[in-house]
């Protein structure tokens, strides 16, 4: 790869083989938008202030926080995700006295709001679903590379399409 001169990078068409047993997706991460809130689209971000979620004013949203790589975007390690929550929670703990009560949910009511706003969900049953497809996925993946003669041990194959997750977790949960 080489760099194109935008701070992006373009292939070269050069290729490097390397003998490894897995690969996981951890690069390109870009936020999804929140239909309640701000999004900077060209970021992939949530606009905020330190981690208080700002509106289209650029005014804070009361009791509303963001951290993580939706608060600043694809960078950094796990260390600076942790200090953009400490940079959060500081700024919760100095607007706990002004924010309102919680009220004690209901706890059919996630369940409720979900369908109401037609998102597809799992159970714990569902996942514990998922998990099991997963790691038979992977026993299957062991032994057909044990049968090609390049034997790989895979605890599992992660799912990763989230709509592919959602109905290998519904497909026996009850």
């Amino acid at each position: 790869m080489e760099l194109d001169g935008t701070g992006n990078v373009r292939g070269t068409g050069e290729f490097e083989d390397y003998p490894v047993q897995a690969v996981y997706r951890a690069i390109g991460y870009h936020g999804s938008e929140l239909a309640e809130l701000e999004y900077d689209v060209h970021r992939g971000v949530i606009p905020n202030d330190g981690g208080r979620v700002l509106d289209a004013e650029g005014n804070p949203v009361p009791g509303v926080y963001t951290t993580g790589w939706i608060k600043r975007g694809p960078v950094g390690l796990i260390g600076h995700t942790k200090g953009d929550a400490l940079e959060t929670i500081g700024c919760l703990l100095e607007d706990r006295d002004s924010l309102p009560l919680a009220q004690e949910p209901d706890e059919h009511a996630i369940i409720a709001l979900l369908e109401e706003r037609g998102v597809e969900y799992t159970t714990w049953e569902g996942w514990n679903e998922l998990d099991a497809h997963e790691r038979s996925l992977g026993e299957k993946f062991t032994a057909e590379s044990a049968e090609r003669g390049t034997p790989v041990q895979r605890e599992r194959v992660k799912v990763v399409p989230r709509e592919e997750m959602v109905r290998i977790s519904r497909k026996n949960a009850g």
